[in-house]
């Protein structure tokens, strides 16, 4: 089941849904101001590029905890 992305054209707040089931039609609202005028917002989960100042997977970056 997906996550998507979506902001709200009435008020801009960025929220998440999970949808069910892809063919299955789902109308999305605006949690904080109800509105129906959202729009999926490009989401950047799992995308990795070579600039400078963004994480990538397997960059050396770590979850476990540092420290002793």
């Amino acid at each position: 089941m997906p996550i998507f992305e979506y902001v709200c054209g009435e008020c801009g707040e960025k929220f998440e849904k999970l949808v069910r089931a892809a063919s299955a039609p789902c109308e999305v609202v605006c949690p904080k101001c109800g509105s129906k005028k959202v729009e999926k917002a490009f989401s950047l989960f799992g995308v990795s590029g070579g600039r400078s100042g963004t994480a990538s997977v397997g960059g050396g970056v770590s979850c476990a905890p540092t420290g002793g």
